[in-house]
């Protein structure tokens, strides 16, 4: 009787259960990797993990130009489900930089990058599979991706291409559609964990993000560039506030994007140079150069840093990071800042690490809860 009552709910709560689409993450200096599979029969890829994009693609035979993978290059002609779309479909007229191949009347693609990386290619539909929450597999036809031929830049941790999560309507998010509900999270784990590197991407009812710690601050998205905003009001150090601005009516609403396809934050320059000299007056170490010329806010230490509070203020929610969220060890005697300026600001994956991201596109918000993602 004892036997049969286990046997049996296990029974009736898988058939009960959601298939929820959940793909592995995987943590590779600073970028970090989901994996997925294309095509019919289904071929595996690992694409960056990217919040701060649309399109989903993945190099191509035949390729004129390709930088190096880990798995073997997808081939079109080999998949029975394989479809490219012409110029004239509402795929098509939503990316922005489409052109339109002339002699085959079909889309083509070109995605261009800040770190100068760019990817070419037909705009395709196929047969897309990730795994399950219930150890099988969610597999979601006729998605609209890239096919690049003709790529380059800066790939050096074995991807296919990049997945893009963000608002736009050829995101992976919103082509997965209502069987999502619009929520998606990760947790990132650190590069420097002595535990395992990866980590899972979430979907739907799977993605809800609660328990204690957990923070919540408005986003705004479906703008025509697809990014998630939130709204930065300062950093705290120790019982020191730094504002965005002086004047709190000052401070624009959706000043800032998360993107988990970028390794460091950018802040406006005002905002850094008060970072700079809180920092120099709490930690009291002599100011280096950074051995590769990158961070500009570099000091001499042999040993980690301790540090007693570094809050990040978004509208309505406090994140307190961990040192390894904002310095980074570039040698053995010297640690530097991974917060730098730019006109454009951006939340970077390095201050997201160990944190449960949960974002709610229903909602408008994203979530922030503490977490050893190493133990998930």
């Amino acid at each position: 009787m004892l036997r049969r009552s286990f046997t049996r709910i296990h029974r009736l709560k898988s058939k009960c259960s959601k298939n929820v689409p959940v793909s592995q993450i995987v943590s590779d200096s600073g970028e970090y990797i989901m994996s997925y599979s294309i095509g019919t029969p289904a071929i595996p890829s690992l694409g960056i993990a990217d919040t701060g994009s649309d399109i989903i693609w993945t190099q191509c035979k035949p390729c004129s130009q390709c930088f190096n993978q880990t798995l073997p290059f997808f081939e079109p002609k080999k998949s029975s489900t394989y479809k490219t779309i012409p110029c004239s479909s509402d795929s098509c007229k939503t990316l922005p930089e489409a052109t339109c191949n002339r002699k085959n009347k079909t889309c083509l693609f070109t995605e261009l990058y800040g770190d100068g990386s760019f990817a070419n290619g037909d705009v395709a539909t196929d047969t897309l599979t990730l795994g399950s929450t219930t150890k099988g597999i969610v597999s979601v036809p006729n998605v609209v991706f890239g096919c690049a031929n003709r790529n380059g830049g800066i790939f050096t941790a074995g991807e296919s291409g990049i997945v893009g999560l963000g608002a736009g309507k050829v995101s992976l998010v919103s082509q997965l559609g209502s069987s999502i509900q619009g929520k998606f999270s990760y947790c990132l784990v650190s590069p420097s964990s002595s535990a395992k590197k990866t980590s899972k991407l979430n979907f739907g009812d799977n993605a809800l993000v609660f328990g204690e710690g957990l923070v919540t601050t408005p986003m705004i998205s479906n703008l025509p560039d697809s990014y998630y905003y939130l709204t930065l009001e300062g950093i705290s150090i120790g019982n020191q506030r730094l504002a965005v601005s002086d004047d709190p009516k000052e401070v624009i609403q959706r000043n800032i994007i998360i993107d988990s396809g970028t390794t460091l934050t950018f802040i406006p320059e005002k905002l850094l140079e008060k970072l700079e000299n809180a920092l120099d007056k709490v930690l009291k170490l002599k100011r280096v150069s950074d051995p590769e010329k990158k961070l500009n806010v570099c000091y001499f230490s042999k040993t980690d840093i301790k540090f007693s509070e570094f809050v990040v203020h978004f509208k309505g929610a406090d994140v307190k990071l961990n040192p390894e969220n904002f310095l980074l060890r570039k040698s053995n005697d010297s640690v530097c800042l991974t917060f730098v300026t730019d006109n454009f600001s951006i939340y970077g994956n390095l201050a997201q690490m160990n944190f449960l991201v949960g974002y709610d596109l229903v909602k408008q918000t994203v979530s922030f809860k503490p977490t050893d993602c190493s133990k998930l």
